[in-house]
């Protein structure tokens, strides 16, 4: 069997920049060992497959660690991947995945995608996290990651983590956060345990981002 695999840099307007996603379309699922081989060896971030169905299409997403419930960028390139070569005439997408439907639909030449809104809720920290990451985070919050609240911009930034300590923080991964200098907010997202030391952009981490800084 061979399986078209196609590498697309979301969230950028120029090759090599962004967050580099593989697409695989399929005709039918494959064993889930074998999907999840190709992912280790494609040795992103995230390898998305789809299968075509009569409502849209059936979306599922592969670290190289391990399948994942949610993923923004893989989803934008696996939309781009069905609007630019596999079915032109499309205009928006339904995506049918773990985490229900979601919608990619054009904007002149680019992508809107409607993602859930995950709020997360304050919880106690822990000293394994302080430790893995050297400053002490102002707050923790917790919904689909574990959020730590960083005093700026330059402690984001700065950090060199600890990895092994961080795969013992979050099951999902850690996503760090601060108020921007010239933006609203910044971040970076930890997932080691899922293969992803640090991911370059995290779609999903921003259903908890948004709504964290938009109440703040």
């Amino acid at each position: 069997m061979n399986i078209p695999i196609y590498q697309i840099d979301a969230f950028s307007s120029k090759p090599f920049g962004g967050n580099p996603a593989a697409v695989c379309p399929l005709d039918a699922w494959l064993p889930d060992s074998v999907m999840q081989q190709v992912a280790a060896e494609n040795n992103l971030s995230e390898t998305a497959f789809f299968v075509r169905t009569d409502e849209g299409y059936d979306l599922r997403w592969f670290t190289p660690k391990a399948e994942i419930d949610l993923c923004g960028h893989a989803t934008l390139a696996s939309a781009h991947v069905i609007f630019k070569y596999l079915n032109k005439d499309l205009n928006k997408i339904a995506f049918s995945t773990k985490s229900g439907v979601l919608e990619v639909e054009r904007d002149g030449k680019l992508l809107a995608m409607n993602f859930p809104a995950t709020p997360p809720t304050e919880v106690d920290g822990n000293t394994l996290i302080t430790e893995a990451l050297g400053p002490k985070p102002e707050a923790f919050l917790e919904s689909n990651f574990l959020y730590a609240l960083l005093d700026s911009e330059a402690t984001v930034r700065g950090l060199k983590p600890d990895m092994d300590k961080l795969k013992r923080v979050h099951p999902h991964g850690l996503v760090v956060t601060a108020p921007g200098d010239e933006v609203d907010f910044v971040s970076r997202v930890f997932a080691p345990n899922l293969g992803i030391p640090e991911d370059p952009v995290t779609g999903s981490a921003h259903c908890g981002l948004v709504p964290l800084w938009a109440e703040r």
